[in-house]
């Protein structure tokens, strides 16, 4: 899958997503901004009662969805051979998109109301659709192949390397301002802090580095190169500030990832186990869709 292929694929998930809860949206507001009291009179009722032909069906596509998505991206990660085409990063872009779309779908499933033992498994899904997106946020932060692959800190410093080495070699940056460049570091401010004081560090680093970058740019800016070089070269520095910046937290990143997997597995496999329970007793009490 070359670049354009992978825009496409990543836009077609957003345009999905989008259209699916925009529809959500519009069809149902009039119903479901209706008091739960009420809304028996409704002239929507009948569909889009979690049990309706609606409301049951989105619970349904909702549930396979977040299955599908997470049995794949496991089967992938784990047992490569079983699913070997692809690199992880695009079945992680899928497994994101299921479990994004999914949990919409079971929300208006749900029509709103949640009671019982069910709510468990609804806010154990929103925890952890909520954990996935600190998940993903951890995930970027930490270099990787275009396969996906975690690099070893030897081949992510040999990538800045030559990061500095492009910008001496193609466009002529030396002196000052490649030294500026070369020394630039943010692994000193995560050295012995605590938890807390790293997730702070995340935020106050992420704004250093765009100071760092608005001041070169401007040198940048000095220089009077053509635009389309000095685009470039500005595209080359941001690049290798943001890999210094992940190269700084690096092992910080590491030991919030151990943190986040305590947090976000617990919930799935709660998720999951009160979902199975909850298909199992409306089978039983006779609910059935179109089959």
């Amino acid at each position: 899958m070359n670049n354009t292929q992978h825009k496409i694929y990543i836009w077609s998930f957003i345009i999905v997503g989008l259209t699916v809860t925009v529809l959500l949206v519009v069809d149902g507001f009039s119903y479901y901004s209706t008091s739960i009291e009420n809304r028996f009179f409704h002239l929507n009722h009948n569909s889009l009662k979690p049990n309706g032909f609606i409301g049951h069906g989105l619970g349904i596509v909702g549930s396979l969805m977040m299955i599908l998505g997470v049995a794949s991206y496991m089967i992938r990660k784990r047992k490569p051979r079983l699913l070997g085409f692809g690199y992880l990063k695009h079945w992680l872009e899928f497994h994101i998109f299921l479990c994004s779309v999914g949990p919409i779908l079971i929300l208006y499933h749900t029509a709103f109301k949640f009671g019982g033992i069910v709510s468990v498994s609804f806010w154990s899904m929103a925890a952890v659709v909520l954990s996935g997106v600190i998940g993903r946020f951890i995930y970027v932060q930490i270099p990787r192949s275009i396969q996906g692959n975690e690099l070893e800190i030897e081949d992510i410093n040999t990538m800045s390397t030559n990061l500095t080495a492009k910008l001496k070699s193609d466009f002529g940056i030396n002196g000052v301002f490649s030294e500026r460049l070369e020394i630039i570091s943010f692994t000193d401010q995560y050295k012995n802090a605590s938890p807390g004081k790293s997730i702070i560090l995340v935020f106050k680093v992420y704004f250093q580095s765009l100071s760092l970058m608005r001041n070169i740019y401007n040198e940048i800016d000095n220089m009077n190169l053509v635009k389309r070089k000095a685009r470039k070269v500005k595209g080359l520095v941001k690049s290798k500030i943001v890999l210094q910046r992940r190269i700084g937290m690096l092992k910080t990143m590491h030991k919030f990832f151990k943190y986040w997997h305590i947090v976000h597995l617990p919930f799935a496999i709660i998720m999951f186990v009160i979902m199975f329970i909850h298909v199992i007793v409306t089978i039983i009490f006779g609910y059935k869709w179109i089959f």
